[in-house]
């Protein structure tokens, strides 16, 4: 596991140097729908506790390199493959998620789930991560 932690670690941050506000929407416009809503959710929380003024660097640069990772078009499991594509994007995600989720409080929580209901719409289940986080 610390092998593997390691190694997902080094591909975020060197995904991070591909981040930009611009690219993450692109990709999410594209492949929201395709992608799920626990991966956009996801992606969501981390991009809006990223904008919290108050975050310390550090903690920015695990987000920008989940983030990152997400929009990279290669990556470990390519994003087309059908039923996985996003499946490692998930898992740098959810490491994110577990190593910042002390800096994601309710207003992150309620913008996230206000843009996910743009996309998917009402009743979209958000409780499986929020457990997992809080």
């Amino acid at each position: 596991m610390e092998q593997s932690q390691e190694k997902l670690e080094k591909e975020m941050e060197t995904a991070g140097k591909h981040y930009s506000d611009e690219k993450l929407w692109n990709k999410l416009a594209k492949f929201a729908k395709k992608a799920g809503s626990s991966v956009v959710y996801a992606v969501l929380l981390l991009y809006f506790t990223l904008q919290k003024p108050e975050i310390p660097m550090k903690v920015k640069a695990v987000i920008i390199g989940a983030l990152g990772y997400f929009i990279l078009p290669v990556d470990l499991i390519p994003d087309f493959a059908v039923g996985i594509g996003y499946a490692d994007d998930l898992g740098a995600l959810g490491y994110a998620l577990f190593q910042v989720a002390m800096y994601i409080d309710e207003d992150v929580k309620e913008k996230a789930r206000a843009k996910l209901k743009d996309w998917f719409g009402d009743g979209v289940d958000t409780s499986d991560i929020d457990a997992k986080i809080n």
